[in-house]
């Protein structure tokens, strides 16, 4: 149907989520695992936990130590080294929960 102005409407297309492509591919992949070896699914789902835990608990000590220093809160010129500290954090609580346990 045309507008008034006499041009058609333009349709939106659908767009899936970003990461799905991965995301499919992890599923397939712990299909895989299940069929071969049902008893590893646990252990990749308990080092998962840990992986997102460790950035979840990554975060929020990030926050708590440099509480007005956050990336996009900083100016431009110190955006990329806030969050450079913010990574590096990051991996050492991620390294830390998944190779000490």
């Amino acid at each position: 149907m045309n507008q008034p102005s006499g041009r058609p409407r333009l349709r939106r297309h659908y767009r899936a989520p970003r990461l799905t492509f991965w995301t499919l591919i992890t599923i397939g992949l712990l299909v895989a695992l299940y069929l071969i070896a049902p008893t590893k699914i646990a252990v990749v789902l308990y080092k998962a936990a840990l992986v997102t835990g460790g950035a979840v608990l990554a975060y929020w000590i990030d926050r708590a130590l440099f509480p007005y220093a956050r990336p996009d809160q900083v100016r431009a010129v110190h955006q990329p080294w806030a969050g450079i500290r913010r990574a590096l954090i990051v991996l050492a609580c991620v390294l830390g929960l998944t190779l000490g346990l």
